[in-house]
């Protein structure tokens, strides 16, 4: 369904047109994708929600051949991501947008983010960039073997693989 409504810009306060539109995508579910541009000043509104939540759940995939980088990884936007052995913890937060890719996808991922930290790193953190970018080329080479870790409380992400192991995420009350 599309559903077109006007409202003003956040920035501007002209009156724009903000496009909203679900549709079921294999994975995600049900989902709504919002678009909104004004002209005047340049404001770009551009999210997808995830319209359904399941149980929470945790994959784990050994990542041990090089036939493993290709397995589908699907991440919401409340999924966490962990490699234990390359020392990666992905934390979701209020920018957090989910994706659709594969294992080397979120070793490129990774890798563009400790990029972006070495552009101001003072010596002691671009040196241990420069050692994570080198375990992050092993790993993408598949000469070290590492463990893909999804936890998701809204059940929405997955690995789509039958060597990937799925169980319960326990629920932390707070």
């Amino acid at each position: 369904m599309k559903q077109a409504l006007s409202g003003p810009c956040p920035l501007c306060g002209t009156e724009i047109e903000y496009i909203y539109q679900t549709e079921n995508i294999p994975f995600f579910s049900d989902i709504l994708l919002m678009c909104g541009l004004c002209e005047d000043c340049g404001f770009r509104l551009t999210d997808t929600m995830i319209l359904t939540e399941k149980e929470p759940v945790r994959f784990e995939l050994p990542v041990q051949e090089t036939e493993d980088l290709s397995v589908r990884v699907i991440r919401s936007t409340s999924g966490r991501i962990e490699i234990p052995e390359l020392g990666v913890s992905i934390e979701p937060g209020p920018a957090c947008q989910g994706f659709v890719s594969n294992v080397e996808g979120i070793l490129v991922r990774v890798e563009g983010a400790i990029r972006t930290v070495l552009l101001s790193a003072d010596d002691d953190e671009r040196r241990s960039a420069i050692e994570g970018l080198e375990r992050l080329s092993d790993a993408r080479e598949g000469r070290v073997p590492f463990t893909l870790i999804i936890e998701d409380p809204s059940g929405n992400s997955a690995i789509i693989s039958e060597k990937a192991c799925r169980s319960p995420l326990p629920v932390s009350e707070e």
